[in-house]
C-alpha cells in the first residue's frame, strides 16, 4: 500500500456493527477530522459521540450536511420531515488533515429516495475502509459489500473488524478477496475516550496519511 489519501469513507457491511466507534478510533489514530454527512435521529447523534471520544473533538468533528430528527433510514426520515437530500450539493468540510466520512447503515442502505451509500461514495470516488463484524451470515454480507464496491471501481483500502475475533471467518474473507484486515477493534465497554485513545495508539495506519501539499 503506497497510495495515500486525503478523504476516506467508512462504510459498514450492515447497521449496528460499531461503525461510529470504529470511526472514532480511526480518527484518533490518524489525527484526522470526522464528518457524517447525513444523520437521522438526534437522540444518539454520531457526531456528538465521536466528539466525546477523541482528543480535541470540538475542533475535529464537523456538523452534518443534513440533520434529521426522525430515527430511521435517512430516506424515510427525509420523507417524513419534507426534506430533500441532494448529496451532489453537499458543502464539504475543509481540512488540512485527513477527513473520515462515516456513512449510515450498510453499503446499499439508502441515503436518499433514489440513491444508496454506495452511490454517494461512487459519485465522489472516495476510497473506502469497510467495517465488518463476525456474526452468523457476516461473511456473505462482507463479500457482497466488497463485490458491490469493486463493481463500481471504488478503491477498498482494507477491512476493519469490529468486535470479537473469528479466525476462520477472517481468514476466508482475506483469502477470498485479497484484501487486508487493517485493524481489529474490540467491543469497548465501558465506552470511553481513554480506551479509544489506547486502542488508536496501538494501530499502525501511517500508510493512510496524506501526501504533504
Amino acid at each position: 500500500m503506497n497510495k495515500k489519501y486525503n478523504t476516506i469513507a467508512v462504510l459498514g457491511i450492515h447497521t449496528g456493527i460499531g461503525k461510529t466507534v470504529v470511526s472514532a478510533v480511526l480518527t484518533e489514530a490518524l489525527q484526522a477530522h470526522y464528518w457524517k454527512p447525513v444523520q437521522a435521529g438526534i437522540e444518539d447523534r454520531d457526531m456528538i459521540t465521536v466528539q466525546s471520544l477523541i482528543t480535541d473533538g470540538v475542533a475535529r468533528v464537523h456538523p452534518e450536511a443534513v440533520l434529521l430528527r426522525t430515527p430511521a433510514s435517512p430516506h424515510t426520515a427525509a420523507a417524513i420531515e419534507g426534506v430533500t437530500i441532494d448529496f451532489q450539493e453537499f458543502s464539504w468540510p475543509v481540512t488540512s488533515t485527513p477527513l473520515l466520512v462515516e456513512t449510515a447503515g450498510g453499503v446499499l442502505s439508502p441515503m436518499t429516495d433514489t440513491a444508496t451509500m454506495a452511490d454517494f461514495v461512487t459519485h465522489y470516488q472516495l476510497p473506502v475502509i469497510l467495517v465488518s463484524q463476525n456474526y452468523l451470515g457476516s461473511i456473505n454480507h462482507t463479500l457482497t459489500a466488497i463485490e458491490t464496491l469493486k463493481n463500481r471501481n471504488i478503491p477498498i483500502l482494507g477491512v476493519v473488524m469490529s468486535g470479537d475475533t473469528d479466525t476462520y471467518s477472517e481468514s476466508f474473507i482475506t483469502s477470498y478477496t485479497n484484501l487486508p484486515i487493517v485493524a481489529r477493534i474490540p467491543f469497548i465497554a465501558p465506552l470511553s475516550a481513554e480506551r479509544v485513545k489506547e486502542i488508536a495508539d496501538g494501530l499502525d495506519l501511517q500508510w493512510l496519511l496524506p501526501i504533504s501539499k
